[in-house]
């Protein structure tokens, strides 16, 4: 076990070939690292997205209150997000809306100041589509018995 590979390299090769998208902002929401999860996932090669905005994987209606979050990230050095999984919807090089989770890690330098974000990403479409059409048998359901008279509360919490 000796020469086996140093842990620099170790992460290099994980973070290059990981399935799971991993990306990195700088201060400024440029992208300077797309692996192939991210390629994967979004469709764009990194050459197409790094230097790039993030805009290009956030849906436009959603930009303003994402930046208003980032920046204060950077400003105060502080996230919810590196232990708490966050939901949102993305956007892929097609168009086409795609439903994501997502963890981060803030990356400072040796002063402590904010350098830029990394971000460790999963596509979750099926399963919140998965979700979505269960919530909405349930509360079909739901209205059923009501109108049989046989429930005469809710059952179930809608967070659709």
């Amino acid at each position: 076990m000796t020469d086996f590979p140093a842990p620099e390299w170790l992460c290099e090769k994980i973070v290059e070939q990981s399935p799971i998208a991993i990306i990195v902002g700088d201060r400024e929401g440029i992208m300077r690292l797309w692996n192939v999860g991210a390629e994967t996932m979004f469709g764009w090669s990194a050459g197409e997205a790094l230097g790039k905005s993030m805009d290009m994987i956030i849906p436009e209606k959603h930009r303003q209150r994402h930046w208003e979050g980032y920046d204060k990230v950077m400003g105060s050095g502080v996230t919810k997000y590196g232990r708490n999984t966050l939901a949102v919807p993305a956007m892929t090089k097609d168009g086409r809306r795609i439903s994501i989770e997502f963890n981060v890690v803030l990356l400072k330098d040796a002063d402590g100041r904010v350098l830029g974000i990394a971000a460790t990403l999963q596509d979750v479409t099926a399963r919140w589509e998965r979700d979505k059409a269960l919530r909405a048998r349930l509360a079909e359901a739901e209205a059923k018995l009501k109108q049989a008279g046989l429930l005469s509360g809710p059952v179930s919490e809608d967070k659709s």
